[in-house]
């Protein structure tokens, strides 16, 4: 089985490119409860950036992939970050923002090797709100790829059958839907 995880809370600093943000006390927090959903003999994999592997860590032992890194951007700390996040999931392109095609194929190449080198195990995939977004509106059927990122959590833990195209919420360990 697949499992996709969106990291935890970071400490959000204007000083601090994203990609080097660590987890914040309620990061760690909610880390720490993802220990309770996530199955123990799973296989560990998060992106490299520091949020995504601390995410995993209280889980057990996590191998870190460039592949599974949020998408590569040039963006502003201030501002409507949210509205160019949600036109660029919608197909619009900005200037210094990784082409969508570039990161599902990225994404698609690190599960399907994890995958093999996980076997019959499960897969545990750390990442981020954007790249994860592109790729399972490529692999399940998302009503709305942009409404699905809007409505992510910090962490968020996802099932992902790929055989039936279908993606459920993992909840306090109960199984939702997503549509």
């Amino acid at each position: 089985m697949l499992f996709l995880v969106r990291h935890a809370m970071p400490v959000l600093d204007p000083e601090v490119p994203p990609e080097q943000w660590e987890l914040d006390a309620a990061g760690r927090r909610g880390a720490e409860s993802l220990r309770h959903v996530i199955p123990s003999d799973a296989v560990l994999v998060s992106s490299e950036e520091p949020k995504a592997r601390q995410t995993l860590e209280r889980t057990g032992h996590v191998c870190t992939d460039i592949r599974f890194n949020e998408v590569v951007r040039d963006e502003p700390f201030h501002g409507d970050f949210r509205g160019r996040r949600r036109a660029y999931l919608a197909g619009a392109d900005h200037t210094g923002w990784e082409p969508r095609e570039r990161v599902v194929e990225r994404i698609d190449a690190g599960i399907k090797h994890w995958r093999t080198r996980a076997a019959a195990r499960s897969l545990v995939v750390a990442t981020h709100g954007m790249a994860m977004t592109l790729w399972l509106a490529t692999v399940v059927d998302l009503a709305d790829p942009t409404d699905f990122w809007a409505d992510l959590r910090l962490p968020d833990v996802f099932e992902v059958d790929l055989a039936a195209r279908t993606l459920n919420r993992v909840d306090s360990g109960r199984l939702f839907q997503v549509r």
